[in-house]
């Protein structure tokens, strides 16, 4: 009785559908395959929580389907004791989360309120937020990382009007130990990504063969022996679409380091010049020399060491 009781006060957040513009390109990560399974989300949301959960029905599953906002998608969104969980898989270090999840929030609360009015005297009631970051990537990272949405305010506050936070989660194999050992599924799947990096980092095999080197590998070791064994051909092919964006990340990121490094070093030669050029106006106003003179004298126009002089003296 108390399960139904529950499972009726999670429903009272039902979503009210909306035409949506179908996101073709959005391709679906491993994680989000083995979670979308309602029982291997409330294992991971009991090991989350501390609770011992056993009916899978009682998970409100508010997830976008094949469903894009501002060109981004939620991975994992539920309603479960009257809260509203927002569960995101990462390869990447992404301190933007928190305003990506502002959007998501925004986006859900604006669905559950949309019949209701909120120029009304009654307070309407909505489910409490939980943010959390499933992070995998090869970026060293604490167990646990929370990323707060006022370091990006450009005008720092201690106690800013809008705030949110998100609890980034090493899943990695090796880390949140205590975690992984309340939620098997969660514990295999880091141990199979190990496995897919560990043959591909060989670079004794391609990349497919290093995935299905794992994938049988996992099988025969009764690592998610099940899911791979059902839905063997996707998951090679999302592993190694998975792979390649990383690398592809990697190599963007170190592009956009390069190209960081030669526009600071451009700068830094610009400033040299400036300073050695000022250094000499100030030389020559010493003597006593005219504006047109100095000018002259380095070849410079006029209006440059006019600018230059103005703005030392701010």
């Amino acid at each position: 009785m108390a399960k139904h009781k529950k499972a009726q006060r999670n429903h009272k957040y039902s979503l009210h559908s909306r035409q949506r513009k179908v996101n073709r390109k959005y391709k679906d990560t491993i994680f989000r395959m083995l979670f979308k399974d309602r029982n291997n989300l409330l294992s991971l949301y009991n090991a989350m929580n501390k609770k011992n959960y056993t009916d899978a029905s009682a998970l409100q599953v508010v997830t976008l389907e094949n469903a894009i906002y501002l060109g981004m998608k939620n991975d994992l969104a539920f309603i479960m004791d009257m809260n509203l969980y927002l569960y995101e898989h990462q390869s990447t270090y992404n301190p933007n989360m928190p305003l990506r999840d502002l959007f998501y929030i925004s986006n859900e609360y604006q669905k559950m309120v949309v019949q209701q009015s909120l120029y009304s005297s009654t307070i309407q009631k909505i489910p409490a937020p939980k943010f959390i970051v499933f992070y995998n990537g090869t970026k060293e990272i604490n167990d646990l990382t929370e990323f707060r949405l006022s370091s990006a305010y450009e005008c720092p506050t201690e106690d800013p009007d809008l705030e949110l936070r998100v609890t980034v989660l090493n899943v990695n194999d090796g880390h949140n130990k205590a975690l992984m050992e309340q939620c098997q599924t969660l514990k295999e799947y880091a141990q199979y990504v190990a496995r897919v990096r560990k043959y591909v980092s060989s670079n004794e095999l391609s990349l497919e063969e290093a995935v299905e080197k794992a994938v049988t590998e996992c099988i025969n070791e009764n690592i998610l022996r099940d899911f791979l064994s059902s839905n063997r051909a996707e998951v090679i092919n999302m592993s190694i679409f998975e792979y390649d964006k990383e690398l592809e990340e990697k190599k963007l990121r170190r592009a956009e380091f390069q190209a960081g490094m030669e526009a600071g070093i451009e700068q830094g030669i610009a400033k040299g010049q400036q300073d050695l050029l000022m250094q000499k106006i100030k030389a020559k106003l010493a003597k006593g020399k005219s504006l047109e003179l100095i000018a002259d004298e380095l070849e410079e126009d006029i209006s440059v060491i006019e600018k230059l002089l103005n703005q030392k003296t701010i």
